[in-house]
């Protein structure tokens, strides 16, 4: 009897391949595919090059929407979740309540919506890519389609299943650095489908890896997408929305920061960035846009979108997602505002364009203004807005950080980063020059604080406060203080003053268990395993 593969069942992170019209989980609400087409039985899935290309798109589809924990489409987790949920996990957003109070006040619980939502969506998507890396196999095998064409294929697959293992991590597990050799646990680490009643037994049981386990698994997927996917694609939307080579290096210099591998970031980065300005990439073609609100401006259209997960007015968030609506004022639901925290932080000059191209405040004719919002998502009407992934501002922050992490005070490193801040920097005296560092830590906290405001509503600072939690100069010390919404006025967000006002939402040091997330009932309750390798005190 034939088995039809028809819905993916998120449950328990057991998630069989789906591709075909709708996705359907236990509650029974659907949402169509970015690209419909008709169900296959599984052994059919792979039969034809159009089917394979499908199942591939299919990876792509599970990576901007699985379902939250109530069926419906809210970016899980690559669509608008994992930006705004690592956002709220810092402070530089503040939660307008309530969508995101459990994530910003760190009041989770192991049946949270939030943190089931990020495992099972993630691990959806895993096993996903997994079946896909298999079914591509064996479509080679019987000349389906051609060796290379299947090497390009799983390279795709493989560069999402390592972003979600990444993702992971920095939710459920403790940083690179927390112990020598990375040794204390991970999360699971999976590479093969459950698609048999053998693998569902076998992904039940499975345990954690450790942490320098992940990461090396991250990086050999990473360093196999580099060596077989394409520089690029002949249509402008794909070769932002679906995986390149330059992609994959990008990631890998990303993976490496958390690693703290400052000497692997610099020669990742000196792939894909030139030794001198203006930086441009003979990968890819990658290079900053001349204004720092180009890469929203024109969604994912400009050499500065590295790899971004697409939304269009078929499939998106709506408006209980959407990273527009999330993020934007009316008509958006300003659900995320940026906090006085950041906004009046001293290290952002008041001039910064960033101010006025990329943030607004919510006041109109009619309704006075209670805070500043980001403008770097401009389709609240229709939730068109790409998330981005990755930048090519990122990857120079990236190799500027760990240059002037290893050498005396670096030239090169200051070049990248006035690459970055001196578009929004126009004013010549508030450019940098090396006689405003005296020591290379000077320059490194630089480009720390210059992240926080390129970055801002992009999703990052909750990686970077992951990361450098055991960074013996840079450490926040934990979860910083935040700002409740409603001990603010207007009158809190002040360009020129810093702010001095209540953080209500108190600070979590690093060493408190609800640094990170718990593994999610609905897995620890089917998987006995991972329940005895429950993060501590959960």
């Amino acid at each position: 009897m034939k088995k039809i593969i028809k819905h993916i069942n998120i449950r328990n992170s057991v998630a069989f391949m789906m591709i075909g019209l709708t996705l359907t989980v236990s509650s029974c609400k659907k949402f169509t595919d970015l690209v419909p087409n008709n169900s296959f039985a599984e052994e059919e899935a792979f039969t034809t090059p159009d089917r394979v290309a499908q199942a591939v798109t299919g990876v792509y589809s599970a990576a901007q929407a699985g379902a939250y924990t109530d069926g419906t489409n809210r970016g899980y987790p690559f669509g608008a979740a994992n930006t705004e949920q690592q956002d709220a996990r810092g402070e530089d957003v503040i939660a307008v309540p309530s969508f995101y109070l459990i994530t910003y006040e760190t009041t989770n619980a192991t049946n949270s919506p939030n943190g089931t939502a990020m495992w099972e969506t993630l691990y959806a998507l895993i096993n996903r890519a997994n079946v896909v890396i298999e079914g591509v196999q064996g479509a080679a095998a019987k000349n389906v389609i051609t060796a290379d064409l299947a090497k390009q294929y799983e390279g795709e697959a493989r560069f999402l299943r390592a972003l979600a293992h990444h993702e992971l991590l920095i939710h459920f597990a403790r940083p690179y650095g927390h112990t020598a050799g990375a040794t204390h646990p991970g999360v699971p680490y999976r590479t093969l489908p459950v698609n048999t009643p053998e693998r569902v037994t076998q992904n039940n049981n499975q345990g954690r890896n450790t942490v320098k386990d992940c990461y090396d698994k991250i990086l050999e997927d990473l360093n196999y997408a580099e060596s077989n996917l394409p520089p690029t694609y002949s249509s402008a939307s794909l070769k932002i929305t679906h995986a390149t080579r330059g992609a994959a290096i990008a990631i890998k210099t990303r993976i490496y920061l958390h690693m703290n591998n400052w000497a692997k970031v610099v020669e990742e980065g000196n792939k894909i960035v030139s030794l001198t300005a203006p930086f441009k990439s003979t990968v890819g073609s990658y290079e900053l846009a001349s204004s720092p609100d180009a890469a929203f401006a024109q969604n994912y259209g400009t050499n500065e979108s590295i790899f971004s997960i697409e939304n269009n007015t078929n499939r998106n968030s709506g408006t209980n997602g959407a990273i527009s609506t999330m993020y934007s004022k009316a008509p958006g639901r300003g659900l995320i505002a940026i906090s006085p925290i950041i906004w009046n932080a001293p290290f952002w000059k008041a001039n910064d364009l960033r101010r006025t191209l990329l943030a607004n405040s919510d006041a109109s004719s009619t309704v006075a203004a209670r805070a500043y919002f980001s403008n770097k998502y401009r389709d609240p009407a229709t939730f068109t807005d790409a998330n981005p992934i990755i930048r090519y501002s990122e990857v120079l922050l990236n190799l500027a950080e760990a240059l002037s992490r290893t050498n005396s005070l670096d030239l090169r490193a200051l070049a990248l980063l006035n690459a970055v801040r001196n578009r929004a920097i126009t004013n010549v005296a508030d450019q940098y020059t090396i006689a405003n560092f005296a020591t290379p830590n000077s320059l490194v906290q630089a480009i720390l604080d210059e992240r926080r405001i390129e970055f801002l509503a992009e999703g990052h600072r909750w990686g970077d406060i992951h990361r450098l939690a055991t960074d013996a100069t840079f450490t926040t010390g934990g979860i910083p203080a935040k700002v409740s919404f409603a001990g603010t006025t207007f009158a809190s967000w002040n360009a020129s003053t810093p702010y001095t006002g209540a953080r209500s939402v108190v600070a979590i040091p690093y060493a408190d268990y609800r640094f990170v997330w718990p593994i999610p009932l609905s897995e620890t309750t089917n998987n006995p395993t991972l329940k005895a390798q429950q993060n501590p005190t959960w």
